[in-house]
């Protein structure tokens, strides 16, 4: 059994030392690794990312995380990756890494992800330059999400996560306003998990939105944005299927 322990949207600031560590601090009781689904920060300082990268260093457990639109807002995401990186944190875009869980390889592939909208109400690669981009930029994040797993699974992870900020489904959302759905999510990064696979979605970004969910290809997928979770980490639980060397019949549990 994989324990994976989840949290996004933490939004910590410069006033916010201390207030998520006594929490994070019994993570080694509870899970096996802790994700950290974006949006760290406020203002996407660097002098904030070195308060969340206390918060989280030393738990002895893995920390794995992508950053947020909060994380871009003062143009210093490579500084925040640095900061978050000195303290043992993998920051993931478009990319994967490998875990040894108790002699389980557990892939985690991420992205921040973009926004789009969802089928039948999404926009397109048509007209104006800056709407083409807006949406290329969503699929080029979507396709590395998708490389990223097929990576993972040729390398023989019995579990795979796809860690976004975006939401890849509409589901998650529900309870946010409908008419900003675009820009929460996008249904290309839901197609890249169900063309090549995965255990569990994680993701945050909608604060007013849902726990559960689940793409069109099965995948479930939890927003674990933490006014979603109402508390500081999620837990969930993934089942290893030791002969065929995958998970299987995952239905992921929150902790208490």
């Amino acid at each position: 059994m994989i324990r994976i322990a989840a949290v996004g949207d933490i939004h910590l600031g410069l006033d916010s030392a201390g207030v998520l560590r006594p929490a994070f601090e019994t993570i080694s009781d509870a899970a096996d690794v802790l994700l950290l689904a974006g949006d760290l920060t406020r203002h996407g300082t660097a002098a904030e990312a070195g308060v969340v990268a206390r918060e989280v260093a030393g738990l002895g457990v893995p920390v794995v995380a992508v950053l947020g639109n909060h994380d871009y807002h003062s143009d210093e995401q490579a500084e925040v990756t640095a900061v978050l990186e000195e303290a043992a944190v993998t920051v993931l875009e478009g990319a994967g890494t490998v875990l040894d869980i108790g002699g389980v390889r557990v892939g985690v592939a991420g992205t921040k992800g973009f926004g789009g909208g969802f089928a039948g109400r999404s926009g397109g690669e048509f007209g104006e330059p800056q709407m083409k981009e807006f949406i290329r930029y969503s699929r080029r994040c979507a396709e590395s999400l998708r490389r990223s797993l097929d990576e993972l699974k040729e390398s023989g992870c019995a579990v795979r996560v796809a860690l976004t900020h975006f939401a890849p489904v509409p589901d998650t959302l529900a309870g946010e306003p409908p008419e900003i759905f675009p820009f929460l999510g996008s249904y290309l990064l839901a197609e890249a998990m169900d063309r090549s696979g995965a255990d569990l979605a994680v993701h945050g970004h909608a604060h007013l939105g849902t726990e559960h969910g689940m793409t069109s290809g099965g995948v479930r997928v939890r927003n674990v944005a933490q006014p979603v979770i109402g508390r500081a980490f999620a837990v969930y639980h993934l089942p290893v299927r030791a002969a065929a060397g995958s998970a299987t019949d995952q239905v992921p549990v929150a902790a208490e």
